[in-house]
């Protein structure tokens, strides 16, 4: 049971990650075309937020996995 509930968690995270990750990434998309000069520094922080997020998700999969 706590390997099904481990897996459900993981996927969450994987999930929720994928959902910010491409929120961010729209939003960067909009801001460029709004705004084209300041690509360079709405990419950097986009990648910055991407990196974020990515860790906070590797994190919950480790935690959903050794909670097992």
């Amino acid at each position: 049971m706590t390997g099904t509930l481990a897996a459900i968690g993981a996927g969450l995270a994987a999930i929720g990650a994928g959902l910010g990750i491409g929120k961010i990434g729209g939003s960067a998309m909009e801001s460029i075309a709004r705004q084209p000069e300041a690509a360079s520094k709405i990419q950097t922080a986009m990648l910055i937020a991407a990196a974020f997020i990515e860790a906070v998700a590797l994190f919950a999969v480790v935690v959903s996995l050794i909670a097992e």
